[in-house]
């Protein structure tokens, strides 16, 4: 949450935590991909770039491709005029999100190669860049963990300088991510994303 929220929900907890509730009641017959995707419309109306960027994430999670993400966003235009429209846009660009751009929309997955496996010591972690996305790659014996540098939170783009030993805090808002699991152990709630890996012929790969 942002610090202006955090501040109502300690100064106003009768009241703030109830419209949470509502708004969870009010949207609990939806799926959970529909109810991302109008938060997202909901953030663009009222142009809050933070829960934007959270939902985004949120709407990518539960199930949307961002071809969804910008039709959604379209469909909104009678509510939500053409300059937040072009705002939202904007924030989507400079996120720079390798779903969002021009070459990878609508292309398949598939496997990509990330580095040999000599590379990666048993026991730690290790961030690289790999087709443009950045990854945290930790490896345990034969077996390889890879991870999306983006926080869950808000689309941070983790830098290597954020590893201790094994865990991972970004510096935005201190979400902290234990590499062994992936698992958010402080502050936050969600996972790093994780990507499917193998290995073949020496090589690390990983499907995106």
């Amino acid at each position: 949450m942002s610090d202006a929220l955090n501040y109502l929900m300690e100064v106003r907890p009768d009241a703030i935590p109830h419209y949470f509730k509502f708004l969870k009641e009010a949207g609990k017959h939806l799926d959970p991909k529909t109810r991302a995707l109008i938060s997202v419309i909901t953030k663009v109306h009222s142009q809050t770039e933070a829960g934007l960027r959270q939902y985004l994430l949120r709407a990518l999670r539960d199930g949307a491709n961002p071809m969804e993400v910008l039709d959604a966003i379209m469909m909104a235009f009678p509510a939500l005029g053409l300059a937040k429209i072009v705002w939202a846009v904007e924030v989507i660009l400079a996120l720079d999100l390798p779903e969002f751009r021009p070459e990878n929309m609508g292309a398949a997955a598939r496997w990509h190669d990330i580095a040999a496996v000599a590379q990666f010591r048993d026991g730690k972690a290790l961030r690289l860049d790999c087709d443009g996305r950045g990854l945290f790659v930790y490896r345990k014996g034969k077996d390889y963990r890879v991870y999306d540098s983006r926080c869950p939170h808000q689309v941070t783009n983790i830098p290597h300088l954020a590893i201790d030993g094994l865990e991972l805090t970004c510096p935005k808002h201190k979400w902290a991510f234990d590499l062994t699991t992936g698992a958010c152990v402080k502050k936050g709630t969600q996972p790093l994303k994780r990507f499917e890996a193998k290995v073949e012929n020496g090589r690390l790969l990983a499907h995106w």
